[in-house]
């Protein structure tokens, strides 16, 4: 019987290295599942932060020049506010 088994599963310390491996890869809290879903997570993170990145680059461009440009300043608070001058009238359509 003990001619079956292998010679490199007689050695006690490929045996050792074997269930430290087995251990690491499946059964241990940090194992390579874990790892994996981390990294992943990591990655997604990453694009959530370039894309947040731009969009205050955008927002910031578009505060320097409201803040510099009176015209767009009024051009924008027209569009977004609905702001008039005195002598004039908004109409408003919605569509369905």
């Amino acid at each position: 019987m003990l001619k079956k088994i292998p010679h490199w599963l007689k050695n006690k310390y490929a045996v050792t290295l074997l269930f430290f491996l087995v251990w690491v890869a499946f059964i241990d809290q940090n194992n390579l599942i874990t790892q994996f879903s981390y990294r992943s997570l990591l990655n997604e993170q990453h694009q959530e932060k370039a894309y947040f990145n731009r969009e205050i680059e955008k927002t910031r461009r578009e505060l320097n020049e409201l803040t510099q440009n009176p015209k767009s300043l009024e051009k924008f608070a027209r569009e977004k506010y609905f702001m008039k001058k005195d002598e004039e009238e908004i109409f408003l359509f919605t569509v369905k």
